[in-house]
C-alpha cells in the first residue's frame, strides 16, 4: 500500500491490490480528519473572466484549473485541501485523458492528488465547452495554543 506523506490532516492512500493511480494525477482514497471547513466548489469550465472559451479542449482545461484555484483562494483553501474532484469531459477520449492527467499533475506539483471521478458526457451547460471540474476541499481549523 502507498500511503503518500500527510497533508494537513489529510491521509492519500492507494491500497496494494489496485493499479497505480499517480501517472494519471489523482488518489484511490483520500481520509480527511476533522474538525475542519468544507469548501464546496462548483464545476469550474474553461471561461475566462470575460467568459470566452478557447475552442481547444487542453486550453479549457488549463483555463478550467486556474478558476478552481481562485474559487479555493476565495475560501482561504488551496490545492493541498482538496480531497475530491469530478471532472465531465465531452467527447471523452484517451488523448483527452492525457491531457488532464498532465495538466492534474502540473497544478498539483508535489502535493498528493485528490481522489477522482472522470465522467464522460455529450454535452456541459455551455456551447462548445468541453471541461468541467469541481472540488472539495476540507480545511483543518487553525488551533489556538
Amino acid at each position: 500500500m502507498s500511503v503518500a506523506p500527510q497533508t494537513s490532516a489529510h491521509r492519500f492512500i492507494n491500497p496494494q491490490g489496485l493499479y497505480d493511480p499517480q501517472p494519471n494525477g489523482y488518489s484511490h482514497v483520500v481520509v480527511a480528519t476533522a474538525p475542519a471547513r468544507l469548501v464546496y466548489v462548483a464545476g469550474q469550465g474553461g471561461e475566462d473572466i470575460h467568459g470566452t472559451l478557447s475552442e481547444d479542449f487542453a486550453t479549457q482545461v488549463q483555463q478550467a484549473m486556474r478558476n478552481l484555484q481562485t474559487a479555493l483562494a476565495a475560501a482561504q483553501a488551496g490545492l493541498a485541501d482538496v480531497v475530491k474532484i469530478s471532472v465531465l469531459i465531452v467527447d471523452h477520449s484517451e488523448q483527452r485523458l492525457a491531457v488532464l492527467s498532465q495538466e492534474v499533475r502540473a497544478a498539483w506539483g508535489d502535493l498528493p492528488t485528490p481522489a477522482c471521478t472522470l465522467i464522460p458526457v455529450p454535452r456541459l451547460a455551455l456551447d462548445r465547452m468541453l471541461f468541467e471540474i469541481e472540488a472539495t476541499a476540507v480545511v483543518p481549523l487553525a488551533t489556538t495554543a
